[in-house]
């Protein structure tokens, strides 16, 4: 990746994008459509994923698959993004906090659908590779802290909505506490690479339901900061 120099996004761009937006509209599983709010596929067509890999992969871009990313790290599927943006069930102006900056592209994603969101990376390289990153200019709601993502950010929650972008071993119960009643936590939990999608809500009294959603594959959520 290479973030400090300004990139263009082409018609060729912009026409790929297009491509991987009705891809992802038209994916179904049993018959079913799965990606329907076109919110959030507005997002995804309206962020230039090709800005957040080496310009060597402009094209690779916007094909429906992970890229290696700095301190062996990833960028999530397109589809995988979407689908967790969806189940989260995303207003306008809700207080949102992330688990795993990672390449900022999910943080995009959610900043352009107008969100205040709040972002954690444990990786100290990542973070400050971020730092330097010409497209995060054009999001001044997206305020970003480098900590233990198992933490989450008790001085400001409450959090409409929390989603974590890595594989956790359970569900951290210092995140469900600064969930706020009525808010939704999307997070994929298991080891081994594979995970259960589970989106969980609270209601008003505080109480927690899980709902599992699908099968994906993250690397892993750890604890602590890495400070290489």
């Amino acid at each position: 990746m290479l973030h400090s120099k300004e990139r263009e996004d082409s018609y060729l761009q912009k026409g790929l994008r297009k491509q991987l937006v009705q891809i992802l509209r038209d994916k179904k599983i049993n018959d079913q459509q799965v990606l329907t709010d076109e919110r959030v596929l507005a997002a995804i067509e309206a962020v230039p994923r090709h800005y957040f890999l080496d310009p060597a992969f402009e094209r690779q871009a916007y094909e429906n698959r992970a890229f290696p990313i700095t301190a062996g790290q990833t960028i999530s599927h397109p589809y995988t993004v979407a689908y967790q943006t969806q189940l989260l069930e995303i207003k306008k102006f809700d207080k949102v906090l992330e688990i795993g900056t990672g390449s900022a592209y999910q943080a995009c994603v959610l900043a352009e659908m107008g969100v205040t969101l709040y972002t954690i990376e444990r990786q100290r390289e990542l973070f400050d590779y971020v730092e330097k990153f010409f497209f995060m200019k054009k999001y001044f709601n997206i305020k970003r802290f480098y900590g233990d993502g198992f933490e989450g950010l008790p001085t400001f929650a409450p959090f409409d909505k929390i989603i974590i972008t890595c594989g956790a071993p359970f569900i951290p119960p210092k995140l469900i506490q600064q969930l706020k009643p009525g808010g939704i936590m999307v997070i994929p939990v298991g080891d081994d690479g594979k995970q259960k999608m589970l989106r969980i809500t609270k209601d008003a009294t505080g109480n927690i339901h899980e709902e599992e959603t699908g099968d994906f594959s993250f690397v892993p959520m750890l604890e602590g900061k890495n400070k290489k």
